[in-house]
């Protein structure tokens, strides 16, 4: 099949690399010359592991092509992806501008059949929006089909080839079935494929995303209970989790999600069920709780020195929302370095992938070092945000060496507290019993 991705971020990235290797003929169209230069040259302007193996291989088949030709793209294909950016504007809901001057394209371009699907995340009825706004364009038959995508950064191309389900939002039966002989190949082992209509797949993300960040949000504002009365959040999930109704994924208390999709998608759904008279106060309170825990950390640090950062040198491990990736974007880290800075304070940093995206914020404002250990070398404190495989298991007795100050602040309690408070640290979690000395105020 011919297909066709408007955008080439992301998601157009693992979709169009996807759908080439399964054998179809794949052109990805952006605007940004200087990104598609760069993916004709091989380079993959974004860190998602397996992803520049996987377009290396199908743009050598010639399966898979990058272009800024949108018209062609769209002329050549059969089916075309709408892949673009959808980012929060000033009132929470979502810019779809991009989104629209695609469906403007389209409808302006086709001279025969196609289906045009919105991959990108948008709110309910968008789909009948890029319908109205191709039948303005064009007397050619189409169709318009929502297929929203359920990718994890950091393990997107297993997602995208072996997908928990695929989602198809269509009241045509011929886009139906052009989907659904397309994604064939994908679910070939169990039928995993929904079909329904249009605003019910645009809600299925929403949902999706609502449902992992509720969860997230319960477990962080219990953990901050846990912390009151002294219980051990670590405790209470393994004891919630082990209920086959409920389920492990998605209970561990940490400093707050970020990334792309929560915090955006989240307030979007608030802003429609606004917009609808509805309030959706679970959602709404997911938001709030979610603001709230990325303060955790960094009030930690500055409790632990009677609020007093001035001097004080503050190393941080992890920069990424969440590790292999290299998005920064809603980083409990950044809310971190912004309050540590503000106190007074130097901070130190390292992340195996997203030190380019930090440093373009923050310049000289803060110390990033290849080395980990360097991080840790003076420091007051070191502050663990996101958990990179390299970060579970450092030598502590190093760290002991060549700290300053021996306080551990584990955002996503992997560390032993037990052991900790053995070699002398003073260790604090996320709704975990403080381990080891008593915090200083000196």
């Amino acid at each position: 099949m011919h297909v066709g991705i408007i955008g080439t971020g992301y998601v157009g990235l693992v979709a169009g690399a996807g759908f080439a290797d399964f054998g179809n003929d794949v052109i990805c169209a952006d605007v940004d010359q200087s990104k598609i230069d760069r993916l004709n040259r091989g380079e993959v302007p974004i860190y998602e592991p397996g992803l520049d193996d996987l377009i290396e291989r199908n743009a050598k088949a010639g399966r898979l092509k990058f272009t800024t030709n949108v018209e062609e793209t769209i002329r050549a294909a059969d089916i075309v992806f709408i892949a673009v950016g959808t980012p929060p504007a000033a009132d929470g809901s979502a810019d779809l501008t991009a989104v629209y001057k695609v469906a403007e394209t389209f409808g302006k371009v086709i001279d025969r059949y196609k289906v045009i699907v919105d991959k990108s995340t948008v709110p309910v009825g968008t789909a009948d929006k890029v319908r109205e706004i191709v039948a303005a364009q064009t007397k050619v038959p189409f169709a318009v089909a929502s297929n929203p995508e359920f990718l994890k950064e950091g393990a997107a191309i297993n997602d995208f080839m072996k997908p928990d389900r695929v989602v198809i939002g269509s009241d045509d039966e011929r886009a139906r079935e052009m989907l659904k002989q397309l994604y064939a190949p994908f679910v070939r082992t169990a039928d995993r494929i929904h079909v329904m209509d249009p605003r019910s797949a645009e809600l299925t993300k929403y949902a999706a995303n609502a449902m992992l960040a509720t969860r997230i949000s319960f477990m962080n504002d219990l953990a901050v209970l846990a912390e009151k009365i002294g219980a051990d959040i670590e405790s209470v999930r393994k004891g919630v989790g082990t209920d086959t109704r409920i389920g492990p994924k998605f209970l561990y208390a940490g400093p707050g999600y970020g990334g792309s999709c929560f915090p955006k998608d989240l307030s979007a759904l608030v802003f429609l069920a606004d917009k609808v008279g509805h309030g959706l106060e679970v959602v709404r309170a997911a938001e709030n709780v979610n603001k709230r825990q990325k303060r955790v950390l960094p009030d930690k640090i500055k409790a632990h020195f009677g609020g007093d950062l001035k001097g004080r040198v503050v190393g941080v491990w992890g920069l990424a929302f969440k590790p292999e990736t290299d998005d920064i974007r809603e980083s409990p880290a950044l809310v971190l370095i912004d309050e540590i800075l503000a106190a007074g304070a130097t901070v130190k940093a390292h992340d195996p992938e997203a030190m380019t995206n930090v440093r373009a914020i923050y310049g000289d404002k803060v110390t990033l070092t290849d080395a980990p250990y360097d991080v840790a070398d003076g420091a007051d404190a070191l502050a663990l945000v996101t958990e990179w495989h390299a970060f579970r298991a450092p030598d502590f007795e190093r760290l002991r060496r060549i700290m300053r100050t021996p306080a551990l602040f584990d955002g996503r309690n992997i560390w032993p507290k037990e052991e900790l408070a053995r070699l002398g640290f003073s260790y604090q979690g996320i709704g975990r019993r403080p381990a080891g000395p008593v915090p200083h105020n000196t």
